[in-house]
């Protein structure tokens, strides 16, 4: 007989071997850190928080492939080949398919930048040792957490918070033929977050993770100081409470920013990456113990017939799986790369002479050709999937696909395995705006890609 009970509530959780591993990758003051055209300075003059590599990794209990996440606070790599090299160079000596690496950047704009060392530019020769220096971290750091692997159970539970807002806003000036980057009062942010929680055998939680879609812009130009922005004071908040690591993961953000950003103050980061924390905490909170559902046990009849539900043990996913497939996307006529080399070379403005730097080395990386194979990586964690690629989507990708797959916590991210341009919507290519100029994908690009997601989320979930 068909009971009439109401479905009981569970979380989407994943039961296998999991390790946990950080390490400092601090670099040192005076090493080369321009990030923002308006910057007056090159190099990097204080500390403001200490940059960390934190390290998950994954496998069944009966054994099978290993899965190694990797939260870095790092900000992008220059070209694409800068990645390239790096990466090859980690899964050869960690022995890893490439679909079984997810290298996530927290996308800090305090930091050094990922790239190929510069004679011409001042604090290069730091930047060469420290570039070094975080590779043998990553190596140490996944060699660390596979020691430190233990039986334990993952559990996702979504939350909200309210830091990011839209920064496309049209121009006060000029109306809505151009539309500049900061923050937009009548915006309509996507205010997702989705907390993992990992728990040993006794249900003590040994590390957290937060997937949230928020541009860490806080400090700009004025700043001079290396720092995580917000995540490091999120991590620091989370762990004071926990006791437990705090990894972040960076979602969908490509219109997305805190509503007061580009200043100088480190004070306004830690702010914001509280406010995220507490946000993380209570939604922490919310979770079900480990291990359990929800389910529904009876009426009692009191001033009022009440709903009576009790938690009950109930088996957990083991599923683990990871695949990587690729989008051709289209590419915009752009000059080629020497022909960018020289319109910086003849520029005298400081600002537009970085733009310039920055897309001459996009265009190293992706080549001359008309389109480009984006990698897209998905992976199955017991009932939850995590998808994404090395570009900037907007936040309507995340919004699509957990439309797409209600009956699954998708984490979506950003900036993973590498970094090259911006995803907008197809209907913003006929707007002036960073995202589509900066870009060097082709109108069209975020929708096909928004398709290849689906199918390999699909291609995750089937049994």
């Amino acid at each position: 007989m068909q009971s009439n009970n109401p479905p009981d509530f569970r979380q989407p959780s994943f039961h296998g071997r999991i390790g946990i591993a950080r390490t400092d990758i601090t670099p040192p003051i005076g090493i080369y850190a321009r990030n923002w055209g308006a910057a007056k300075h090159d190099v990097a003059c204080t500390i403001h928080r200490h940059l960390t590599l934190s390290v998950l990794t994954l496998t069944a209990l009966n054994g099978g492939q290993l899965m190694v996440f990797v939260d870095a606070d790092l900000g992008w790599w220059k070209t694409p080949l800068t990645y390239k090299k790096f990466s090859a160079r980690l899964l050869e000596t960690l022995k890893l398919e490439p679909a079984n690496l997810i290298f996530a950047l927290s996308h800090t704009h305090a930091g050094p930048p990922l790239m190929d060392a510069d004679d011409s530019l001042p604090g290069s020769e730091l930047l060469r040792t420290w570039m070094e220096q975080v590779f043998e971290s990553t190596v140490f750091a996944v060699r660390q957490a596979l020691k430190n692997q233990i039986e334990a159970t993952l559990d996702w539970h979504t939350g909200r918070c309210s830091l990011a807002t839209v920064r496309d806003l049209p121009d006060p000036d000029l109306g809505k033929s151009r539309v500049i980057c900061g923050f937009h009062p009548g915006g309509e942010p996507d205010d997702t977050l989705i907390v993992g929680r990992i728990t040993d055998s006794s249900g003590r939680i040994v590390a957290t993770l937060t997937n949230y879609a928020c541009h860490p812009t806080t400090l700009a130009w004025e700043n001079t100081a290396i720092s995580p922005d917000y995540v490091g004071a999120m991590r620091e908040t989370m762990e004071q409470v926990t006791h437990a690591p705090a990894l972040f993961m960076l979602g969908a953000c490509g219109d997305l920013a805190p509503r007061y950003q580009y200043v100088g103050d480190p004070n306004i980061a830690d702010g914001h990456g509280r406010q995220l924390a507490f946000s993380a905490l209570s939604t922490l909170q919310g979770m079900e113990p480990p291990g359990t559902r929800l389910a529904f046990s009876g009426t009692v009849e009191s001033g009022a017939p009440l709903a009576v539900w009790k938690h009950e043990s109930r088996e957990l996913s083991q599923q683990l799986k990871a695949n990587q497939t690729t989008v051709d996307l289209p590419l915009k006529g752009w000059p080629s790369a020497d022909e960018l080399e020289q319109q910086r070379l003849a520029s005298t403005d400081r600002a537009l002479e970085e733009r310039l730097r920055r897309k001459r080395d996009i265009r190293l990386g992706i080549g001359d050709g008309s389109t480009f194979s984006l990698p897209i990586t998905a992976w199955r964690i017991g009932d939850a999937v995590l998808v994404g690629c090395c570009c900037e989507p907007y936040s309507v990708l995340q919004q699509e696909l957990r439309r797409r797959f209600p009956d699954h916590t998708v984490i979506c991210m950003n900036l993973i395995n590498g970094s090259i341009g911006y995803l907008p919507p197809a209907d913003l290519y006929d707007t002036e705006v960073y995202p589509v100029w900066q870009t060097p994908f082709d109108r069209g690009s975020l929708e096909l890609t928004l398709e290849t997601m689906t199918q390999a989320i699909r291609n995750a979930i089937a049994l």
